[in-house]
């Protein structure tokens, strides 16, 4: 067709649009287009699987190991694992070849060398004893942003640094769930059992002072009378990293953002914020790992408030754009006024009881920029900077080619094998990622030292 030079919107013929569209659309199409996405995503996540339908986490090179993981040179590696045969000694796919070794035996060897290595070096990643694990919360209402992405490849860069992790997936949609590979079932196997347990306990405590009064109980019925039997414990799963587990979600979880009001509406002194926190720390969850990392939904719902006061540090991604930039700031503000509403109106009645108040607080807040384009974005995102200050980290996460790459492969980019690129090219690419977690890792370490030496003054 011959180009009239209009634009391809003018002159359109209504007759043939009729023609070309099709039947109008049902309830049931949406069931079709479903299967089709489902089978879809069946296909892709096969990509990543070996035969037997499991996720695997690939081999890691000598060269990686001593560049990345592991802080010794090259020659003192191989010595090392000569002197020491019964440690791991990876293995060579060809003669005389480069050896490999799995994440597992990397940790086994990141031991060995924090162990007989020089106390100089840090082989193995600050952790002071007798603190629970930080939980670090991925957040903002706007979709599109990087947060999953961007949760999932923190949790990955802190299991490689050496840390036990712990990946808890709010976001009904379930895609961090996907990322490594969970199967969840239904809302049974999410945090929903945690929550509606935290509700029944208060439910039972709220029945014993009714008892006494004389006033009938509240029944608690088969979905609360379950929960009781549930612990965090029950609903971990391991997934393909050694050193990460995952409590996953599905569909059913966003059930709970409208079970949670009703549950509030029959027992307003339930202090539905503290429901996830206090249900970890009661099951050990905080003394088996070190980080927890939270994916909220792209929602400031009940979930999401639950993880956003679970956490310790709020993590929150945008591009570097108008809108994302307008868009959050505005979730900054529907921030302050929930969480200011909740203060205010427990403080309201604690006053009256004599009580301490509640004050929400977190160990750091900050602003994460993904997907920056250099050559396009620097104005913007210096002015953002300007703006926001230090909630604004100055580190811009890049997006490179081979961010792509692993993105078609369903992995994340530490999942990626650099032989599939080159060496250049991996490193260009895990520079913008190992940037990031630098960031987050010295947040981290600077709120571990601060209770630290808290808790040693608290002890004089």
């Amino acid at each position: 067709m011959k180009n009239s030079g209009k634009p391809p919107y003018v002159g359109l013929d209504p007759d043939i649009a009729a023609t070309q569209l099709e039947a109008p659309a049902s309830t049931a199409d949406f069931a079709r287009i479903a299967r089709a996405c489902a089978s879809g995503r069946h296909d892709l996540e096969s990509r990543g699987l070996e035969e037997n339908g499991a996720r695997s986490l690939r081999l890691f090179s000598t060269w990686e190991i001593t560049r990345y993981l592991i802080p010794v040179a090259t020659g003192h590696f191989r010595r090392v694992l000569k002197e020491n045969p019964d440690l791991p000694q990876g293995l060579s796919e060809t003669s005389g070849g480069a050896k490999w070794f799995t994440l597992d035996e990397v940790l086994k060897l990141r031991a060995h060398f924090g162990a007989k290595g020089s106390k100089a070096k840090d082989y193995r990643p600050y952790r002071p004893e007798g603190l629970p694990a930080k939980m670090l919360a991925v957040a903002n209402f706007k979709g599109g942003v990087g947060k999953t992405s961007s949760a999932a490849h923190l949790a990955m860069s802190a299991a490689l640094d050496g840390y036990k992790v712990l990946v808890i997936d709010l976001d009904s949609q379930g895609s961090m769930t996907s990322i490594f590979g969970g199967k969840v079932q239904d809302e049974w196997q999410t945090v929903f059992p945690l929550l509606a347990r935290h509700y029944a306990r208060t439910l039972q405590t709220d029945n014993q002072a009714r008892v006494s009064r004389g006033d009938a109980p509240h029944p608690l019925d088969d979905t609360l009378s379950a929960a009781l039997d549930v612990n965090a414990t029950d609903l971990v799963q391991k997934t393909h990293w050694p050193n990460i587990d995952l409590i996953g979600a599905q569909l059913n979880l966003y059930w709970a953002e409208f079970q949670i009001p009703v549950w509030r509406m029959n027992a307003r002194g339930w202090r539905l914020w503290d429901a996830l926190t206090e249900s970890l720390e009661a099951d050990g969850i905080l003394d088996q790992y070190d980080l927890i990392f939270l994916d909220t939904p792209p929602a400031l719902g009940y979930l999401t408030i639950n993880g956003l006061a679970a956490a310790d540090i709020l993590l929150v991604p945008l591009g570097a754009s108008f809108l994302e930039f307008d868009s959050t700031g505005r979730f900054f503000d529907m921030l302050h006024a929930t969480f200011g509403s909740i203060e205010e109106a427990e403080n309201i009645a604690a006053r009256a009881l004599g009580r301490d108040g509640l004050a929400f607080e977190w160990d750091a807040v900050r602003a994460l920029i993904t997907r920056y384009d250099s050559n396009q974005q620097a104005e913007l995102a210096a002015l953002m900077q300007s703006y926001l200050g230090p909630t604004l980290s100055p580190h811009r996460q890049g997006f490179t080619a081979l961010i792509g790459q692993a993105g078609e492969q369903v992995q994340g980019i530490y999942e990626a094998d650099y032989r599939d690129f080159n060496r250049e090219t991996y490193a260009r690419g895990r520079e913008t990622f190992d940037a990031t977690w630098a960031a987050v890792k010295s947040l981290v370490m600077g709120a571990w030292r601060r209770d630290e030496l808290a808790m040693q003054r608290a002890a004089e």
